[in-house]
């Protein structure tokens, strides 16, 4: 039988290979191109994820230090800089996610993420709660790559 851990991390694991995947069908100007109201593009999205991941794992649950943990906003939106390639941005993502796996892996679920400014004075949740919110985050965000790559396809030429 696989333990609970295993089953979290291969969640995680096919999500983030399905939003990977979804944004990078992508044609290279629609990556970085926003087809909703709320003005996010596919590569915004895949930086999003990456920093998601980064505070709930790194920044919560093992406490380090960042100066910046909210690295992926800019005057109140998601942002990649124009010339931010986007190949580090999903190779960012990649990394986070094997690092998130190793985490998973290596700890017991019922262990309580590190006190700190991530948790803006709440009792950290434990490692299980953690990852069964980047799954729903993740699932969520497939769902809207799914409308967005469907726009895409409704105005290419034919």
């Amino acid at each position: 039988m696989e333990s609970r851990n295993a089953v979290l991390a291969a969640y995680l694991d096919y999500f983030r290979a399905t939003v990977l995947a979804k944004a990078t069908r992508l044609a290279p100007d629609e990556l970085r191109r926003s087809r909703l109201a709320s003005g996010w593009s596919p590569l915004e999205l895949l930086k999003h994820l990456r920093w998601v991941e980064l505070r709930w794992i790194e920044w919560g649950f093992e406490g380090r230090t960042f100066e910046e943990p909210w690295g992926d906003w800019r005057d109140g939106r998601w942002h990649v800089d124009p010339d931010e390639p986007a190949e580090e941005v999903v190779a960012a993502l990649r990394a986070q996610g094997e690092h998130t796996r190793e985490i998973i892996m290596a700890t017991d679920l019922a262990e309580v993420g590190q006190p700190g400014p991530r948790w803006e004075g709440a009792e950290p949740p434990t490692l299980e709660r953690i990852l069964l919110h980047l799954v729903q985050e993740y699932a969520r965000h497939a769902g809207h790559l799914d409308i967005v790559a469907e726009l895409s396809e409704d105005e290419r030429p034919e």
